[in-house]
C-alpha cells in the first residue's frame, strides 16, 4: 500500500509541476495571455507542497520523484502535445521508473 500511495503522490506532484511550467511556456512561446501565470504560480506552489508530504528524506524523495516526472512528461508529450513517444522515449521512461523504484522501495536498515 505504501508503494501505491508513494507513486500516486508522485504522479499528482508531477502533474502540478508540468502544468506550472507549461502555462508560462504557452505565454512565452505561444503568445498566450499573461493571465496563465496566475494558475501556473498556484500549480508550482502545489508542487512544492506535495513534495513535502512524503515521509522520507527530502533528497531521496527528490531523486526518486525525477523518474516519475519523466514518465508524466512523456505522457504529456503524447496526450497534450500530440507527439507519439518513440521506442527510445519508452526505454528511457522504463529506466527512470526502475531507478525510482530502487531508490524509494529498496530495503533499508531501520
Amino acid at each position: 500500500m505504501f508503494e501505491l500511495k508513494t507513486v500516486g503522490l508522485f504522479l499528482i506532484t508531477a502533474l502540478a509541476e508540468i502544468v506550472g511550467c507549461y502555462l508560462p511556456y504557452l505565454w512565452l512561446r505561444e503568445d498566450k495571455t499573461a493571465w496563465l501565470l496566475l494558475p501556473a504560480a498556484f500549480s508550482l506552489a502545489a508542487f512544492a507542497w506535495l513534495l513535502s508530504l512524503h515521509p522520507d528524506a527530502a533528497g531521496r524523495v527528490y531523486a526518486a520523484y525525477g523518474g516519475v516526472y519523466i514518465f508524466v512528461a512523456i505522457l504529456w508529450l503524447w496526450w497534450i502535445e500530440g507527439i507519439r513517444p518513440s521506442v527510445w522515449d519508452l526505454i528511457g521512461v522504463s529506466v527512470a521508473m526502475l531507478g525510482m523504484a530502487i531508490i524509494m522501495f529498496a530495503p533499508r536498515p531501520s
